[in-house]
C-alpha cells in the first residue's frame, strides 16, 4: 500500500463522502473545500492538483473507490423484456461456518503413543540443562534429572509419595541416573533458579515447529492456588474468602497451539506489559507474520514491538480509541497504530478474519487446563510459578507428539541459530 492509497483509506474511514449527481465530493485535508471525483470511463478523474498535474491516481480517488466498494455492490443483468438492468445493493458481510476435519488415524496414533513417547522427549530436553558447579557439600543429583522428575510428576498428576514408584521405573529404563526422594522433587519446585530454566525449556520444546508457525496469539489465564484471599462481595456488601490465583501469560502458534514463550505473574498484573517480552522471545526463534490479541493489549507500544519483530498486530481497539497518537516516544508505533485503526474502521471483516485467530490461545489454555488441571498444588509463590510453567512444558511436549503423527515432523530440541 503506497502513501496515496493509505491516505485515501484514512479519508474513507474518517469522512462521510457525498455523491451529488454522479460526482463525489471529497474534503481536502490541507485546506477548506472539497475536490470533485467523477467517473471517467472505467476509472475516475479528480480535479485536485496531484491528479491533474501528474496524471496519477490521487488519494481522493482511492477514497472514493474504498467507499464504493464498502457501501454497494453493482450487478448488471437482463430483465424479462431483454433490457439491461443495473442494480446497486448494500454490501452484506456473510460469515460462513468453517469446519475442520479431524485426521482420526493420526489423532488416535498420537494419543495412544503419547505416554510412551513423552519420557524420551522430556529426557532429550533435560539433557540441555547446564549442571551448576558445586564447590562444597555432598554430591547433588543432576539438575536435569531433577527437572525431569518435576515435569514427569506434573504430567502424571499424582501426589509426590505415590509418584515415587514412577520415578523408580524411570530409573530402571535409564531416563534418570537415580530416582530422587519425593521431598527432593518438592525442593526443586521451590528453587528460584529453576524458573528461567523452565522458560528456556518451553522455548526449546517449540523449536520443532519453527517452519509451521508464523501467526501467533497472546493472552493470559488464571490458575487457582491453595491459598485463600478476602474478596469484596458487592452483592452481599461484605467480604468472602476465595481461592487466590496466579496469571499465566503466553504466546502460542495458532495452527498447532504450541507455546513459544510463557511467563507467570500475580493476579493483579497488567496484561499489556507482558506482550513485548513474549513477542521478543518468540522472534528469537520464529518468523512472525501476525500477532493477534484482545483489547487488554491495545497500546501504541505493543504495536511498535510487533512491527519491530517483523509482524502485523491485529489487536482489538477499545471503544474510546480515535486512531490518533501524539506520543513522540513511539512515532514508529504511532504510525502503525493509526494505520491499523483505519484498517479496523474501514475494513472490519478482513481485520476480524485475522483478529479471530486469537481464539486459538483460548483453546491452548483449555488444552492445558483440561489435561493438567486448572489448579496449582504448591503453596509458596515460587513453587506455584514453577508448577504453572511445568504445565505449559508438558503441554508443548504433547503438541510435539501430536505433530509427529499429523505433520510428520522429526523433533530436534536444539537452540535456534
Amino acid at each position: 500500500m503506497d502513501a496515496r492509497e493509505q491516505r485515501g483509506l484514512v479519508i474513507a474511514a474518517t469522512t462521510k463522502l457525498e455523491n451529488a449527481n454522479g460526482a463525489w465530493l471529497v474534503p481536502s485535508q490541507s485546506k477548506n473545500g472539497c475536490y470533485t471525483v467523477k467517473q471517467a470511463g472505467e476509472g475516475y478523474r479528480c480535479n485536485c492538483p496531484d491528479h491533474e498535474a501528474r496524471g496519477v491516481k490521487c488519494k481522493h480517488i482511492f477514497a472514493v473507490e474504498y467507499t464504493v466498494s464498502r457501501e454497494s455492490v453493482t450487478e448488471i443483468g437482463t430483465n424479462a423484456k431483454g433490457e439491461t438492468t443495473v442494480t446497486k445493493t448494500e454490501r452484506l458481510t456473510v460469515t460462513e461456518k468453517v469446519t475442520y476435519k479431524q485426521d482420526w488415524t493420526a489423532y488416535n496414533a498420537a494419543q495412544t503413543s503419547e505416554k510412551r513417547m513423552f519420557l524420551p522427549l522430556l529426557q532429550d530436553l533435560c539433557r540441555s540443562v547446564d549442571e551448576p558447579e558445586q564447590t562444597m557439600g555432598r554430591p547433588r543429583l543432576p539438575l536435569g534429572d531433577m527437572i525431569f522428575a518435576a515435569t514427569y510428576k506434573v504430567y502424571a498428576g499424582v501426589s509426590g509419595r505415590r509418584f515415587a514408584s514412577d520415578l523408580e521405573d524411570a530409573q530402571e529404563k535409564g531416563f534418570i541416573a537415580k530416582a530422587p526422594h519425593f521431598n527432593s522433587v518438592f525442593n526443586c519446585l521451590e528453587a528460584e533458579n529453576i524458573t528461567p530454566i523452565l522458560q528456556s525449556l518451553i522455548a526449546q520444546s517449540a523449536l520443532p515447529l519453527q517452519a509451521v508457525e508464523t501467526d501467533f496469539a497472546v493472552d493470559s489465564s488464571g490458575f487457582g492456588t491453595t491459598r485463600y484471599i478476602k474478596w469484596l462481595d458487592v452483592k452481599h456488601h461484605g467480604q468472602v474468602s476465595k481461592h487466590d490465583w496466579v496469571k499465566v501469560h503466553l504466546i502460542c502458534g495458532v495452527k498447532t497451539n504450541i507455546v513459544a514463550a510463557a511467563d507467570v505473574s500475580d493476579r493483579n498484573a497488567n496484561d499489556t506489559l507482558f506482550l513485548q517480552p513474549l513477542v521478543n522471545a518468540t522472534a528469537a526463534n520464529f518468523s512472525i507474520a501476525e500477532v493477534s490479541a484482545d483489547k487488554a493489549y491495545s497500546s501504541v507500544k505493543n504495536h511498535a514491538a510487533i512491527e519491530k519483530a517483523g509482524g502485523t498486530a491485529y489487536i482489538a481497539f477499545k471503544s474510546n480509541a480515535s486512531g490518533k497518537s501524539n506520543r513522540a516516544k513511539y512515532q514508529e508505533g504511532a504510525a502503525t497504530w493509526t494505520r491499523m485503526y483505519h484498517y479496523f474502521s474501514f475494513n472490519q471483516p478482513d481485520f476480524l478474519a485475522h483478529y479471530h485467530k486469537r481464539s486459538n490461545v483460548e483453546s491452548t489454555f483449555a488444552m492445558i487446563k483440561g489435561k493438567f488441571g486448572d489448579g496449582l498444588k504448591s503453596k509458596s509463590t515460587t513453587a506455584q510459578v514453577n508448577e504453572a510453567l511445568l504445565k505449559v512444558l508438558c503441554h508443548n511436549i504433547c503438541v510435539v507428539i501430536q505433530s509427529i503423527y499429523e505433520l510428520g515432523i522429526e523433533p530436534v530440541f536444539a537452540q535456534a541459530t
